[in-house]
């Protein structure tokens, strides 16, 4: 067991999936001998070589193209978007290739590729450098989408993901690379894919978030304790497919609800979350289910006051936990 930042965890697995398994390849803009942007890939290019760590150019759709051909091949790519906002040049390949590979082959092809993107906000990135985009994969069958909170998990579901004989999207929130802390274990452990978490046992709401929200969620949950406010925290860490079993229970056990996520509110993650509730779980509701999240602006602003201003953060989760709670 060791003290890890979320990032050496991300980045210890890989070296250690390439280390066992000699079909796992990286491949991604900057990946090798510099590292990447955020150096999750430092180290890999000088222990295994330009045949298996893999600069690109900076086109997405060539990066996600050629790990699919990779992947029907033999090969379990590992391919790095170096910021989720510029994923969107690969979406065709993801959706109409990837995704549909299994299904269109009658079950004769798999394609088991991780594609790893650091999203999200909250690191004055503005624009193009804060945006969370889980939501457009997470509306496409044949797709697995990850978003882990801690080192931990990061750990586990990352090597769950490599392993996994259908494509995965693994969405890392960068505020969290080095910021998050947890205990790793030096095992070779998994965490499975579509497995909820209950990170803080309550019995008044559920309030359900995954990412850098599931930190915010905890946090909130201990301001309204003293209040006298019990909140449990769901922790989806895997969003397709989802534990509709973890979710259902704990709202059916408190009677609440509330989901907090960082995108825009509209057609946001948690608005699935949202349907699914009202939809299996409306007899035992006693208020309504509530959203957390970011306004329907084109992007997170610059300028900090209104960066902060888009942001969802631990006071603002609190507050909507004290309105639903005062239903």
């Amino acid at each position: 067991m060791a003290l890890k930042t979320f990032i050496e965890a991300i980045r210890d697995t890989m070296f250690e999936e390439m280390r066992r398994d000699e079909s796992v390849i990286v491949l991604g803009e900057d990946v090798g001998k510099k590292g990447g942007v955020f150096l999750a890939t430092d180290g890999l290019w000088a222990e295994f070589g330009d045949d298996r760590v893999i600069d690109t150019p900076l086109t997405e759709s060539l990066i996600v193209g050629a790990s699919i051909g990779a992947a029907v091949n033999g090969l379990r790519p590992l391919a790095e978007i170096q910021f989720a906002d510029f994923i969107f040049p690969a979406f065709n390949q993801i959706l109409s290739e990837a995704a549909r590979m299994r299904y269109r082959s009658n079950n004769g092809f798999g394609v088991p590729m991780t594609i790893r993107a650091p999203y999200g906000g909250g690191v004055h990135g503005a624009l193009y450098h804060s945006q969370s985009v889980e939501a457009f994969f997470t509306h496409i069958p044949g797709l697995k989408v990850v978003i882990p909170s801690t080192p931990y998990d990061a750990k586990g579901l990352l090597r769950s993901s490599i392993r996994d004989d259908d494509p995965v999207l693994f969405f890392e929130h960068k505020k969290m690379y080095r910021s998050v802390r947890g205990d790793v274990p030096d095992t070779d452990y998994t965490v499975p894919l579509g497995r909820a978490a209950i990170t803080h046992p309550g019995t008044r709401m559920t309030v359900v978030a995954y990412g850098l929200m599931a930190h915010y969620a905890l946090e909130a949950a201990d301001i309204v304790a003293e209040e006298g406010i019990s909140v449990e925290v769901v922790d989806l860490r895997t969003l397709r497919p989802l534990d509709k079993e973890t979710l259902l229970n704990s709202v059916r056990k408190t009677g609440k609800c509330l989901v907090a996520y960082e995108d825009n509110r509209f057609g946001g993650y948690g608005a699935e979350i949202a349907a699914i509730v009202a939809e299996e779980a409306f007899d035992y509701l006693d208020g309504p289910v509530t959203r957390i999240a970011g306004p329907d602006v084109p992007g997170v602003p610059y300028n900090h006051v209104l960066e902060d201003w888009f942001m969802v953060n631990p006071e603002k989760i609190a507050d909507g936990i004290r309105r639903l709670a005062a239903y």
